[in-house]
C-alpha cells in the first residue's frame, strides 16, 4: 500500500469536517475493550521466552526525570545509567532513550557521549500544555536546538474537551513544523494525549487519530502527573489506531504507553498487548516505548535472578 493521506485529505479542511470524521469512527465497546486487555493479560511467558521479553522491554524504554528538582548531576546519573544499565553484566541492553526537561537536553546528550541513546524531551508547556501556541513553539525549538531527538508534547485537552478538534490538529501540525532542523532532518514527534484527562474511551480513539492525521510520529498516553496514566485498555485501544491507521494510509505509528508502569509483569503485559494487536513490526524500540522510571530497576533483578537463580533485592540497582 502507498504512503499517503490523500484519502483524507478533505477531513482536515474545516473544524465541521474534522468533526464528522470523528463522530463518524465506530463507537468502542468499552466492556469488550476491557474484557480482552484482561484476558491478553493473564498470559504466561516462561523460561528463554520471559528472558527475551525483558531484554526487550529494556530497550523499549524511556527512562525519565520530569521534577522540579531535576539536577545536572541527576540528569548525568540517569543518563550513564540509560547507556549502561547494569555494570556488571555488559549484556544487558541500553535503554531507548533518556527523557528529560528542555533545559536538561544538553546536559544528557554531552553525558551520553555518542552512546546509542536518543534524548528525548518533552515540550510545550508540559504537563498541563497551559501556555500560548508562541510559547508552546519556542519550547519546542529550543530543545530541538539543544539536541533533542525526540519531542514529547502534550496536547491542549482544553481545547479537545470543548470540541474545538481542528485547533487540536493544528496545534500538534505546528510543533510537528517546529521539531525540523535547519538541515531539514527532524525530532521525532510523541503526541500526549493525557488519557486519563479524557473520560471516554471514544474520546481516546479520536484522540489518537486527530494526532496520527497531524503527522506524529508516535502517540502516547500520559504524563504520568495525574491520577490515571497508561492502563492495559486504553493502551490497546492505541494500539487498534494504529493498526487501523497503518491499514488505510500504509504509515506505521508507534505508541507509548507512560505512567504507572512499574513492573516487570506489568511490562510483559503490554508487550503480549502489542504482539496480539498489531504484530511483530511494533515490537522494537522504533515503534514501541515505555515511559517509566522504576520499571528499569524491576527488569534489571528480574532479569539477574533469571541468569543466577538468586533475587539480589533494591540494593542491586541505584535509586533514581
Amino acid at each position: 500500500m502507498p504512503t499517503t493521506l490523500t484519502a483524507f485529505a478533505d477531513v482536515t479542511t474545516s473544524d465541521s469536517a474534522l468533526r464528522r470524521f470523528l463522530y463518524g469512527l465506530p463507537g468502542v465497546d468499552a466492556v469488550g475493550l476491557e474484557a480482552r486487555a484482561a484476558a491478553l493479560g493473564t498470559r504466561s511467558i516462561k523460561t528463554t521466552a520471559k528472558a527475551y521479553a525483558i531484554d526487550l522491554a529494556i530497550s523499549m524504554i524511556d527512562l525519565t526525570t520530569l521534577e522540579g528538582a531535576d539536577t545536572p548531576g541527576k540528569v548525568r546519573a540517569l543518563s550513564a545509567k540509560a547507556a549502561n544499565p547494569d555494570p556488571t553484566d555488559r549484556t544487558t541492553p541500553m535503554t531507548a532513550a533518556v527523557c528529560v526537561y528542555p533545559d536538561m537536553v544538553a546536559t544528557a546528550k554531552a553525558a551520553l557521549n555518542g552512546a546509542d541513546v536518543k534524548v528525548a524531551s518533552v515540550a510545550t508547556a508540559f504537563p498541563a500544555g497551559r501556555a500560548a501556541l508562541p510559547v508552546k513553539l519556542a519550547d519546542t525549538r529550543d530543545a530541538v536546538a539543544a539536541g533533542a531527538d525526540e519531542i514529547d508534547m502534550v496536547i491542549d485537552r482544553g481545547a479537545f474537551l470543548a470540541g474545538r478538534y481542528l485547533e487540536t490538529y493544528e496545534l500538534i501540525k505546528a510543533v510537528k513544523e517546529a521539531c525540523v532542523r535547519p538541515d531539514g532532518t527532524a525530532a521525532r514527534l510523541k503526541v500526549i494525549f493525557e488519557t486519563g484527562e479524557l473520560s471516554t474511551y471514544d474520546n481516546i480513539r479520536r484522540a489518537s487519530w486527530i494526532g496520527m492525521l497531524a503527522g506524529a510520529d508516535f502517540i502516547k498516553t500520559s504524563t504520568g502527573k495525574v491520577g490515571v496514566n497508561a492502563t492495559p485498555a486504553n493502551t490497546l485501544l492505541m494500539l487498534e489506531a494504529v493498526r487501523d491507521f497503518k491499514e488505510q494510509t500504509g504509515i506505521q505509528i508507534g505508541v507509548k504507553p507512560a505512567g504507572g508502569i512499574r513492573t516487570t509483569k506489568d511490562a510483559i503485559k503490554f508487550l503480549v498487548l502489542v504482539n496480539e494487536t498489531v504484530g511483530e513490526d511494533w515490537l522494537s524500540n522504533h515503534w514501541f516505548r515505555f515511559g517509566a522510571s522504576s520499571l528499569l530497576n524491576d527488569l534489571l533483578m528480574q532479569r539477574q535472578k533469571l541468569s543466577t537463580g538468586r533475587y539480589s533485592g533494591p540494593d542491586y540497582v541505584t535509586v533514581d
